[in-house]
Protein backbone atom coordinates (compact mmCIF):
# COMPACT_ATOMS: atom_id res chain seq x y z
CA UNK A 1 0.00 0.00 0.00
CA UNK A 2 2.91 2.49 0.68
CA UNK A 3 4.58 1.15 -1.99
CA UNK A 4 1.60 2.46 -4.27
CA UNK A 5 1.38 6.00 -2.93
CA UNK A 6 5.11 6.60 -3.46
CA UNK A 7 4.87 5.17 -6.82
CA UNK A 8 1.86 7.51 -8.06
CA UNK A 9 3.25 10.33 -6.37
CA UNK A 10 6.76 9.87 -7.76
CA UNK A 11 5.40 9.59 -11.31
CA UNK A 12 3.25 12.75 -10.73
CA UNK A 13 6.35 14.78 -9.84
CA UNK A 14 8.57 13.29 -12.47
CA UNK A 15 5.88 14.73 -15.08
CA UNK A 16 5.59 18.12 -12.82
CA UNK A 17 9.25 18.25 -12.71
CA UNK A 18 9.30 18.05 -16.88
CA UNK A 19 6.51 20.68 -16.97
CA UNK A 20 8.57 23.31 -15.43
CA UNK A 21 10.96 22.34 -17.32
CA UNK A 22 8.88 22.95 -20.43
CA UNK A 23 10.06 27.23 -20.43
CA UNK A 24 13.82 26.33 -20.90
CA UNK A 25 13.82 25.14 -24.74
CA UNK A 26 11.94 28.13 -25.51
CA UNK A 27 14.82 29.85 -24.90
CA UNK A 28 16.84 28.05 -27.63
CA UNK A 29 14.02 29.37 -30.00
CA UNK A 30 15.32 32.04 -32.58
CA UNK A 31 14.28 34.67 -34.65
CA UNK A 32 10.17 34.09 -33.69
CA UNK A 33 8.16 36.72 -31.70
CA UNK A 34 6.16 35.44 -28.99
CA UNK A 35 3.17 34.77 -30.86
CA UNK A 36 4.52 32.55 -33.18
CA UNK A 37 6.75 30.33 -31.33
CA UNK A 38 3.80 30.27 -28.69
CA UNK A 39 1.12 28.69 -31.54
CA UNK A 40 3.64 26.42 -33.00
CA UNK A 41 4.60 24.54 -29.22
CA UNK A 42 1.07 24.82 -28.81
CA UNK A 43 0.34 22.57 -31.55
CA UNK A 44 2.41 19.94 -30.10
CA UNK A 45 1.59 20.41 -26.56
CA UNK A 46 -2.12 20.90 -26.87
CA UNK A 47 -2.84 18.83 -29.46
CA UNK A 48 -0.22 16.29 -30.80
CA UNK A 49 0.77 14.52 -27.63
CA UNK A 50 -2.30 14.68 -26.29
CA UNK A 51 -3.45 12.75 -28.88
CA UNK A 52 -1.29 10.50 -28.86
CA UNK A 53 -1.66 10.31 -24.97
CA UNK A 54 -5.72 9.61 -25.49
CA UNK A 55 -4.75 6.91 -28.32
CA UNK A 56 -3.33 4.94 -25.08
CA UNK A 57 -6.60 4.60 -23.85
CA UNK A 58 -8.72 3.27 -26.74
CA UNK A 59 -9.00 -0.22 -26.40
CA UNK A 60 -8.65 -2.52 -29.40
CA UNK A 61 -11.88 -1.87 -31.96
CA UNK A 62 -12.88 1.19 -30.68
CA UNK A 63 -12.47 4.81 -31.17
CA UNK A 64 -12.16 8.43 -29.55
CA UNK A 65 -15.06 9.93 -31.89
CA UNK A 66 -17.32 7.23 -31.05
CA UNK A 67 -16.86 7.25 -26.89
CA UNK A 68 -16.92 11.48 -27.47
CA UNK A 69 -20.52 10.81 -29.04
CA UNK A 70 -21.65 8.29 -26.33
CA UNK A 71 -21.50 11.27 -23.74
CA UNK A 72 -22.29 14.50 -25.70
CA UNK A 73 -22.85 17.00 -23.05
CA UNK A 74 -20.10 15.75 -20.98
CA UNK A 75 -17.74 16.05 -23.84
CA UNK A 76 -19.18 19.69 -24.98
CA UNK A 77 -18.50 20.56 -21.27
CA UNK A 78 -15.14 19.88 -20.96
CA UNK A 79 -14.26 21.36 -24.07
CA UNK A 80 -15.98 24.63 -22.83
CA UNK A 81 -13.65 24.73 -20.02
CA UNK A 82 -10.96 23.93 -22.25
CA UNK A 83 -11.85 27.33 -23.83
CA UNK A 84 -11.72 28.59 -20.62
CA UNK A 85 -8.54 27.03 -19.33
CA UNK A 86 -6.73 28.63 -22.66
CA UNK A 87 -7.50 32.28 -21.41
CA UNK A 88 -5.26 30.61 -18.33
CA UNK A 89 -2.56 29.01 -20.17
CA UNK A 90 -2.31 32.46 -22.36
CA UNK A 91 -1.72 34.22 -19.46
CA UNK A 92 -0.28 31.99 -17.72
CA UNK A 93 2.86 32.56 -20.45
CA UNK A 94 2.67 36.61 -20.21
CA UNK A 95 2.70 36.09 -16.50
CA UNK A 96 6.03 34.35 -16.80
CA UNK A 97 7.52 37.02 -19.46
CA UNK A 98 6.37 40.14 -16.67
CA UNK A 99 7.16 38.65 -13.78
CA UNK A 100 9.76 35.64 -14.16
CA UNK A 101 9.28 31.87 -14.06
CA UNK A 102 9.29 31.51 -10.40
CA UNK A 103 6.84 34.85 -9.23
CA UNK A 104 4.55 34.05 -12.23
CA UNK A 105 4.02 30.60 -11.56
CA UNK A 106 3.40 30.91 -8.10
CA UNK A 107 0.96 32.98 -8.08
CA UNK A 108 -0.90 31.95 -11.11
CA UNK A 109 -0.61 28.55 -9.94
CA UNK A 110 -1.45 29.00 -5.98
CA UNK A 111 -4.99 30.10 -7.58
CA UNK A 112 -5.01 27.51 -9.59
CA UNK A 113 -4.55 24.59 -7.45
CA UNK A 114 -7.03 25.71 -4.59
CA UNK A 115 -9.81 26.82 -6.86
CA UNK A 116 -9.14 23.85 -9.08
CA UNK A 117 -9.31 21.07 -6.39
CA UNK A 118 -12.66 22.55 -4.88
CA UNK A 119 -14.54 23.58 -7.84
CA UNK A 120 -14.00 20.63 -10.00
CA UNK A 121 -15.78 18.50 -7.26
CA UNK A 122 -18.22 21.02 -6.48
CA UNK A 123 -19.60 21.76 -10.05
CA UNK A 124 -19.73 18.11 -10.76
CA UNK A 125 -22.03 16.86 -7.64
CA UNK A 126 -19.12 15.06 -5.52
CA UNK A 127 -18.78 18.01 -2.94
CA UNK A 128 -18.51 14.98 -0.71
CA UNK A 129 -15.44 14.32 -2.28
CA UNK A 130 -13.48 17.52 -0.13
CA UNK A 131 -13.14 16.22 3.28
CA UNK A 132 -11.77 18.27 6.02
CA UNK A 133 -8.33 15.93 4.72
CA UNK A 134 -8.61 17.90 1.35
CA UNK A 135 -9.88 21.06 2.54
CA UNK A 136 -6.64 21.32 4.91
CA UNK A 137 -3.95 20.25 2.17
CA UNK A 138 -5.79 22.75 -0.05
CA UNK A 139 -5.44 25.91 2.36
CA UNK A 140 -1.50 24.59 3.51
CA UNK A 141 -0.73 24.22 -0.38
CA UNK A 142 -2.26 27.77 -0.73
CA UNK A 143 -0.19 28.80 2.41
CA UNK A 144 3.35 27.47 0.76
CA UNK A 145 2.63 29.60 -2.78
CA UNK A 146 1.49 32.58 -0.41
CA UNK A 147 4.92 32.17 1.43
CA UNK A 148 6.88 32.18 -1.89
CA UNK A 149 4.61 34.94 -3.07
CA UNK A 150 5.87 37.73 -0.23
CA UNK A 151 9.32 36.26 -1.15
CA UNK A 152 8.55 37.55 -4.42
CA UNK A 153 7.63 40.55 -3.26
CA UNK A 154 10.47 41.01 -0.75
CA UNK A 155 12.55 40.60 -4.32
CA UNK A 156 10.38 43.17 -5.91
CA UNK A 157 10.75 45.69 -3.52
CA UNK A 158 14.81 45.28 -2.69
CA UNK A 159 16.08 44.69 -6.56
CA UNK A 160 17.01 48.18 -8.60
CA UNK A 161 15.31 48.10 -11.69
CA UNK A 162 18.11 47.43 -13.90
CA UNK A 163 18.68 43.66 -11.42
CA UNK A 164 15.09 42.83 -12.37
CA UNK A 165 15.78 43.04 -16.03
CA UNK A 166 18.73 41.80 -15.87
CA UNK A 167 16.70 38.66 -14.65
CA UNK A 168 13.89 39.41 -16.27
CA UNK A 169 13.50 41.47 -19.62
CA UNK A 170 10.05 42.52 -19.65
CA UNK A 171 9.69 42.84 -15.67
CA UNK A 172 6.18 44.58 -14.96
CA UNK A 173 5.08 43.91 -11.18
CA UNK A 174 1.69 45.95 -11.90
CA UNK A 175 1.29 44.46 -14.94
CA UNK A 176 1.99 40.87 -14.13
CA UNK A 177 0.39 40.65 -11.37
CA UNK A 178 -2.80 41.05 -12.73
CA UNK A 179 -2.11 38.55 -15.70
CA UNK A 180 -1.46 36.21 -13.18
CA UNK A 181 -4.40 36.29 -10.89
CA UNK A 182 -6.31 36.45 -13.98
CA UNK A 183 -4.23 33.23 -15.14
CA UNK A 184 -5.25 31.64 -11.97
CA UNK A 185 -8.85 31.81 -12.06
CA UNK A 186 -8.95 30.86 -15.60
CA UNK A 187 -6.23 27.96 -15.18
CA UNK A 188 -8.45 26.20 -12.75
CA UNK A 189 -10.80 25.42 -15.56
CA UNK A 190 -8.43 22.38 -16.11
CA UNK A 191 -9.52 20.43 -13.57
CA UNK A 192 -12.98 21.62 -13.97
CA UNK A 193 -12.70 20.14 -17.40
CA UNK A 194 -11.41 16.85 -16.19
CA UNK A 195 -14.39 16.27 -13.54
CA UNK A 196 -16.60 17.04 -16.22
CA UNK A 197 -15.01 14.73 -18.57
CA UNK A 198 -14.62 12.04 -15.95
CA UNK A 199 -16.72 9.49 -17.81
CA UNK A 200 -14.84 9.46 -20.84
CA UNK A 201 -13.36 6.17 -20.71
CA UNK A 202 -14.06 2.72 -21.63
CA UNK A 203 -14.93 -0.03 -19.43
CA UNK A 204 -11.40 -1.67 -20.25
CA UNK A 205 -9.32 1.28 -20.30
CA UNK A 206 -6.65 1.11 -17.76
CA UNK A 207 -6.78 3.24 -14.75
CA UNK A 208 -3.30 4.51 -15.39
CA UNK A 209 -4.82 6.15 -19.08
CA UNK A 210 -8.44 6.85 -18.22
CA UNK A 211 -7.85 10.47 -17.85
CA UNK A 212 -6.88 10.91 -20.95
CA UNK A 213 -9.10 11.48 -23.18
CA UNK A 214 -10.69 14.21 -21.25
CA UNK A 215 -7.15 15.15 -21.13
CA UNK A 216 -7.63 15.57 -25.13
CA UNK A 217 -10.75 18.20 -24.77
CA UNK A 218 -9.32 20.28 -21.99
CA UNK A 219 -6.50 20.62 -24.12
CA UNK A 220 -8.26 20.89 -27.56
CA UNK A 221 -10.33 23.94 -26.44
CA UNK A 222 -7.31 25.54 -24.90
CA UNK A 223 -5.87 25.15 -28.18
CA UNK A 224 -8.83 27.11 -30.22
CA UNK A 225 -8.09 29.88 -28.02
CA UNK A 226 -4.41 30.02 -27.93
CA UNK A 227 -4.88 29.86 -31.74
CA UNK A 228 -7.03 32.44 -31.98
CA UNK A 229 -5.17 34.97 -29.99
CA UNK A 230 -1.68 34.15 -31.98
CA UNK A 231 -2.91 34.38 -34.87
CA UNK A 232 -4.07 37.80 -34.50
CA UNK A 233 -1.50 38.92 -32.49
CA UNK A 234 0.52 37.66 -35.41
CA UNK A 235 -1.85 40.37 -37.92
CA UNK A 236 -1.13 43.19 -35.36
CA UNK A 237 2.30 42.91 -35.02
CA UNK A 238 3.19 41.56 -38.92
CA UNK A 239 4.70 39.00 -37.45
CA UNK A 240 3.06 36.29 -40.09
CA UNK A 241 6.74 36.29 -41.83
CA UNK A 242 8.23 34.39 -38.93
CA UNK A 243 6.97 31.19 -40.44
CA UNK A 244 8.64 31.98 -43.71
CA UNK A 245 12.15 31.84 -42.33
CA UNK A 246 13.16 28.46 -43.63
CA UNK A 247 16.75 28.14 -42.26
CA UNK A 248 14.78 28.69 -38.63
CA UNK A 249 12.24 25.97 -39.00
CA UNK A 250 14.30 22.83 -38.04
CA UNK A 251 15.80 24.19 -34.89
CA UNK A 252 12.48 26.53 -33.84
CA UNK A 253 10.65 23.29 -34.31
CA UNK A 254 12.43 20.77 -32.72
CA UNK A 255 12.86 22.63 -29.44
CA UNK A 256 8.95 23.58 -29.99
CA UNK A 257 8.25 20.46 -29.83
CA UNK A 258 10.57 19.41 -27.09
CA UNK A 259 9.14 22.23 -25.23
CA UNK A 260 5.47 20.80 -25.86
CA UNK A 261 6.12 17.18 -24.76
CA UNK A 262 7.64 18.57 -21.29
CA UNK A 263 4.62 20.49 -20.91
CA UNK A 264 2.11 17.55 -21.93
CA UNK A 265 3.99 15.18 -19.26
CA UNK A 266 2.68 16.93 -16.47
CA UNK A 267 -1.09 15.70 -17.39
CA UNK A 268 0.27 12.20 -18.79
CA UNK A 269 2.20 11.77 -15.20
CA UNK A 270 -1.28 12.98 -13.17
CA UNK A 271 -3.19 9.80 -15.12
CA UNK A 272 -0.86 7.36 -14.44
CA UNK A 273 -0.13 8.71 -10.80
CA UNK A 274 -4.02 8.65 -10.34
CA UNK A 275 -3.88 4.86 -11.28
CA UNK A 276 -1.46 3.60 -8.83
CA UNK A 277 -3.71 5.70 -6.41
CA UNK A 278 -7.08 4.40 -7.09
CA UNK A 279 -7.37 2.67 -3.43
CA UNK A 280 -6.71 6.39 -1.78
CA UNK A 281 -10.30 8.57 -2.44
CA UNK A 282 -8.15 11.48 -0.32
CA UNK A 283 -5.32 12.13 -2.63
CA UNK A 284 -7.46 11.26 -5.90
CA UNK A 285 -9.11 13.87 -4.93
CA UNK A 286 -6.06 15.91 -3.68
CA UNK A 287 -3.76 14.90 -6.80
CA UNK A 288 -4.50 18.21 -8.50
CA UNK A 289 -3.21 20.65 -5.71
CA UNK A 290 -0.21 17.63 -5.00
CA UNK A 291 0.43 18.70 -8.99
CA UNK A 292 0.42 22.34 -8.74
CA UNK A 293 2.39 22.28 -5.78
CA UNK A 294 4.90 19.78 -7.15
CA UNK A 295 5.07 22.50 -10.44
CA UNK A 296 5.55 25.49 -7.78
CA UNK A 297 8.45 24.03 -6.24
CA UNK A 298 10.18 22.90 -9.45
CA UNK A 299 9.29 26.57 -11.17
CA UNK A 300 11.24 27.86 -8.14
CA UNK A 301 14.38 25.62 -8.93
CA UNK A 302 14.54 26.56 -11.88
CA UNK A 303 14.06 30.29 -11.24
CA UNK A 304 17.31 29.92 -9.29
CA UNK A 305 19.05 28.00 -11.82
CA UNK A 306 18.59 30.67 -13.82
CA UNK A 307 19.40 33.26 -11.82
CA UNK A 308 16.48 35.25 -10.95
CA UNK A 309 16.86 35.37 -7.52
CA UNK A 310 20.13 36.53 -8.10
CA UNK A 311 21.01 39.70 -5.46
CA UNK A 312 18.59 38.91 -3.11
CA UNK A 313 18.85 38.85 0.44
CA UNK A 314 19.36 35.76 2.83
CA UNK A 315 15.70 37.21 4.22
CA UNK A 316 14.36 36.61 1.28
CA UNK A 317 16.00 33.61 0.10
CA UNK A 318 15.15 32.07 3.73
CA UNK A 319 11.39 33.09 2.84
CA UNK A 320 11.48 31.39 -0.23
CA UNK A 321 13.04 28.37 1.36
CA UNK A 322 10.38 28.10 4.02
CA UNK A 323 7.36 28.26 1.19
CA UNK A 324 8.89 25.29 -0.73
CA UNK A 325 9.22 23.17 2.54
CA UNK A 326 5.43 23.91 3.08
CA UNK A 327 4.81 22.72 0.05
CA UNK A 328 6.39 19.57 -0.30
CA UNK A 329 5.10 18.86 3.64
CA UNK A 330 1.80 19.58 1.31
CA UNK A 331 1.89 16.97 -0.92
CA UNK A 332 2.13 14.22 2.10
CA UNK A 333 -0.24 16.00 4.14
CA UNK A 334 -3.57 14.85 3.08
CA UNK A 335 -2.32 11.03 3.67
CA UNK A 336 -1.22 11.68 7.42
CA UNK A 337 -4.51 13.09 9.15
Amino acid sequence: MGSSIFLGLLIIAVGSFCQSSSYVPINKIKGWSWESFWLVQGVFAWLIFPILGALLAVPSGENLFALYAQYPKESLLTILFGVLWGIGGLTFGLSMRYLGVALGQSIALGLCAGLGAILGPVLTGHAADLTSSVIIGVIVTIVGIAIIGVAGGMKSAALPEEEKKKAVKDFNFGKGLFVAVLSGLMSACFNIGLNFGAPLHWAETREIFRSLPATLLVTFGGFLTNAAYCLFQNGRNKTFGDYKQGSLWVNNLVFCALAGLLWYSQFFGLSLGKGFLTDFPVLITFSWCILMALNVTFSNVWGIILKEWKGCSGKTIAVLICGLAVLIFSTFLPQLI
